[in-house]
Parts: C-alpha cells; structure tokens; sequence
C-alpha cells in the first residue's frame, strides 16, 4: 500500500498522513498558486534557507503526482477541484 494514494483511489483526503493534509489545506485555502516557500512559511519552516524546502517540495510534488494537487509549468501549485 502506498503511502500517499492515488486520488482515485482514496474515498477522501483522510487517507492522507496528517502533514500531507495539511500542505494539501494550505494550497486549498490560498487564493491562487502558490509557491512552495509560502507553504513552508505557513508550516513554520525557514523558508530563507533552501535546502529546507526541498523536503516540503517533494511532498507537494508527490501530491501532484497521485493527483491531489496541480503542479503548474512555472512550479507553483494549486489544488484539483
């Protein structure tokens, strides 16, 4: 079983782990797309040094990926309606 399911296959995002949940609330409740440094701001992380973002930028790509979130060509992300 993976982790972070599909969309498709999950009845809703409670099957989510607890931080994808709220990465997933984040991006819902901004008013476009946003970038992974607002997201990390908004989770208390020192967005001023990069390398710890790039954890929260795999998360979110991974959401992306299973089809929770839209990545977007310019890198920012919004969420699947």
């Amino acid at each position: 079983m993976l982790l972070i399911p599909h969309r498709s296959d999950a009845a809703d995002e409670g099957a989510l782990p607890g931080d994808y949940r709220k990465i997933l609330a984040i991006v819902r409740e901004a008013d476009g797309p946003v970038q992974v440094r607002a997201v990390g701001e908004q989770l208390g992380l020192d967005a001023s040094v990069r390398g710890k973002l790039e954890p929260l930028r795999a998360k979110m790509t991974k959401l992306a990926d299973r089809g929770w979130l839209h990545k977007r060509g310019d890198g920012r992300f919004t969420a699947r309606l």
